[in-house]
């Protein structure tokens, strides 16, 4: 039996992407478990963080990263610079193991010094990208910027132009790394990121592979909206609007494009039965004085049933998201039998077919956003999924890729798209 670790900063992970998969492997019947900083699960012996003392690592590092990052334009997004790291290679999971995963382990989990100690154990160590940071200089998505395909310096992450900085640093760290190992493989979850990788010179002569994030489609799954609407006390006859948690300063998120679609939407639908849904985070009067309909705020959901319930009342979701690497809550609800309006950008379009199971709206154009949301409405779309994005599917590339890696070499300089198979 094949043992694999997922190696993750904290658990449940953001999206719970990481421990999904690790629970696929356990389906597929693959000796699985996680290692993570720091855990709120307990009582799976499958599930192991670090003593304590480690946890104090991720408030060091961010007061250092903090003073390092003094200078950051924050319309670009997040930007790490691994300082500090743990050594786990002699953890013994990660002794025992066949296959490493890596998934987020920035923070002060692990810096690259870090990441190179687990090279050196001559496992496969794989890259599981959730973002673009394996592939640039530091920041996590580059937006418009492709410094990453010939070598990242001068970034725009930083008010001052400066051709030495943080990002050629840590590009030239990664490259030495990166070059220096046969055993790294590395793997996009949408074709969006995996067409990135593959021009990024970081990637010249590494595996790229493209291979989705897993869905839960046995719990995310479409039941009557009607019933969904009554266990949140919602009025049958009231259409539902639904958007995970906006945060106006996120430079990801796209608020004020939703904002604007909201306003625009009052002249072309009838305001008295829309309902607004939101869920994510306390109730946010400025998000609520913002929307022109009534809203409602359900907070934060901590568990997949709850969230089930929240996209299967929806009927209509949006995802007004300006940098997507791949959309979990947007196959979430696709996969409830809702339909989703996006932006078509980042992974979206591999999940949304335009008017098919949703609406993919012109780039930060917010006139087509509201657009989307009504052709969805009035033309009754339902949500879907493609059968790419089937578990067992995806767990056959996984399984592909296993193999590709338990029985030789690193092929070098391969870029597959496993699923075109």
């Amino acid at each position: 039996m094949v043992k694999v670790v997922h190696i993750q900063k904290h658990l449940p992970s953001s999206g719970n992407a990481a421990y999904r998969l690790h629970t696929a492997f356990l389906d597929a019947g693959y000796d699985s478990s996680m290692l993570s900083l720091s855990s709120d699960i307990s009582g799976d012996d499958k599930i192991h963080s670090l003593n304590k003392l480690y946890q104090l690592l991720p408030f060091i590092d961010g007061k250092i990263l903090g003073y390092l990052m003094r200078d950051t334009i924050q319309k670009y997004g997040l930007f790490s610079f691994p300082v500090l790291g743990v050594d786990i290679s002699e953890n013994d999971l990660v002794k025992k193991a066949d296959i490493i995963y890596l998934h987020w382990i920035n923070g002060g989990f692990l810096n690259l010094r870090s990441i190179k100690r687990l090279a050196e154990l001559n496992k496969p160590l794989v890259f599981f990208m959730h973002d673009m940071w394996s592939i640039t200089g530091g920041c996590h998505h580059s937006f418009t910027c492709e410094k990453y395909k010939s070598g990242c310096s001068n970034c725009q992450v930083f008010s001052r132009e400066k051709q030495d900085d943080l990002s050629k640093l840590e590009f030239s760290k990664k490259d030495r790394l990166f070059s220096g190992f046969s055993n790294l493989y590395f793997i996009a979850p949408s074709k969006w990121l995996y067409n990135c990788a593959c021009e990024s010179l970081l990637m010249r002569n590494k595996p790229v592979y493209y291979i989705p994030d897993i869905i839960d489609n046995k719990l995310y799954k479409p039941f009557n909206k009607g019933i969904a609407k009554r266990i949140l006390n919602i009025d049958s006859d009231r259409v539902v609007i639904s958007f995970g948690a906006i945060s106006v300063n996120s430079p990801y998120k796209g608020w004020s494009f939703l904002r604007e679609a909201l306003k625009i939407l009052q002249s072309k639908i009838n305001k008295e039965k829309i309902l607004v849904l939101i869920f994510g985070s306390a109730k946010n009067s400025g998000v609520e004085n913002a929307i022109p309909f009534e809203t409602r705020f359900l907070g934060k959901i901590r568990d997949d049933l709850s969230t089930n319930i929240v996209y299967n009342a929806a009927d209509v979701f949006i995802a007004p998201s300006l940098a997507e690497t791949f959309g979990l809550v947007i196959a979430e609800a696709l996969a409830c039998g809702t339909p989703v309006v996006g932006f078509n950008v980042g992974g979206i379009p591999d999940l949304i077919q335009h008017k098919e199971n949703g609406y993919l709206a012109r780039y930060q154009d917010a006139e087509d956003l509201a657009q989307g949301i009504v052709y969805c409405l009035e033309n009754g779309i339902k949500g879907k999924l493609k059968t790419i994005f089937e578990p067992t599917n995806i767990m056959k590339t996984h399984a592909e890729l296993t193999n590709i890696m338990m029985s030789e070499k690193s092929p070098g300089g391969l870029k597959v798209d496993l699923n075109d198979r």
